[in-house]
């Protein structure tokens, strides 16, 4: 079984700025620009909050309410109104697809996707960012897969709910590494269900922080101790230098790469890591 740790959602390239935790506390991971695409920021809701407004006002107009948005991965029910049979899918294509299938990620393996966040407020009827809160990088979601299926040979009257979806947008019909991860109904690492097959994490429990609250970039990871890739183990994915890693008696410390979107992590060399799946990150929900 494979872990893929996948970057997600609003940076200062895609975008421009963080995705925000609102005052309660929540994440809501803001799907980067894109054209074309059925959706915009305005179809798109986090409670009782318009995204619209919240795009507009965070990137102070640079990107607009009535933008397209690509709604992907799609793995929030409540963000957008949804037709019979939906369930969460999540698109790939290009280079990151083509790594994903060297690393050999098939039905099962597992997604956890990140992205950057920074603490939100409304001051005087506007959304903006709290001064002085830190940027981190924080896992938002997962999707554990069910279906792989390339896009260019699902047949155009087969999968009617996903239709609205950007990667099954008729502009990337010619887009031979085109896939579709749909997911699974339950979450199961090797011992029984234990969540749903895909969702989001409702707040930034301290096990959900990927960046080093003591780093000095928000690319300086703090990981539990059980992601060292020591005894031969193979490193996650876009990190083989050994000089990018650091172990203590309680974590591992990665300067992790500012680009690329897939690490692959082989968790049958990991078991650790799957311990730390069950008994931090999935008790939350």
């Amino acid at each position: 079984m494979k872990l893929i740790l996948s970057r997600k959602g609003f940076d200062s390239q895609s975008g421009g700025c963080p995705s925000p935790i609102f005052p309660n506390d929540t994440l809501y991971s803001l799907p980067i620009p894109y054209d074309p695409s059925e959706i915009t920021y305005t179809d798109l809701w986090h409670h009782n909050t318009n995204i619209g407004e919240v795009v507009e006002d965070l990137t102070r107009k640079c990107v607009k309410r009535d933008r397209d948005a690509h709604l992907d991965p799609d793995i929030n029910y409540a963000a957008y109104p949804r037709p019979e049979g939906w369930c969460p899918l999540f698109g790939q294509s290009g280079a990151a697809q083509g790594h994903l299938d060297n690393q050999n990620v098939r039905i099962g393996d597992l997604f956890l996707f990140f992205g950057l966040f920074r603490k939100v407020e409304k001051i005087n009827g506007r959304w903006g960012f709290v001064k002085d809160a830190p940027q981190q990088h924080i896992l938002w979601g997962w999707l554990q897969i069910k279906k792989i299926r390339k896009v260019d040979e699902i047949p155009k009257d087969k999968l009617p709910w996903a239709r609205y979806h950007p990667h099954l947008h008729p502009s990337r019909d010619k887009d031979r590494t085109n896939t579709l991860y749909i997911a699974s109904e339950k979450l199961d690492l090797g011992d029984g269900p234990i969540a749903p097959g895909a969702g989001c994490f409702l707040k930034p429990y301290e096990p959900l922080v990927l960046t080093n609250p003591d780093g000095s970039r928000v690319t300086d990871w703090r990981l539990p101790r059980c992601f060292y890739p020591d005894n031969g183990k193979s490193p996650l994915t876009y990190h083989p230098q050994l000089d990018r890693w650091r172990p203590d008696e309680r974590y591992t410390y990665l300067r992790s790469a500012s680009r690329g979107q897939e690490f692959v992590l082989d968790l049958d060399q990991y078991p650790g890591v799957t311990n730390w799946l069950t008994q931090s990150i999935f008790t939350h929900n």
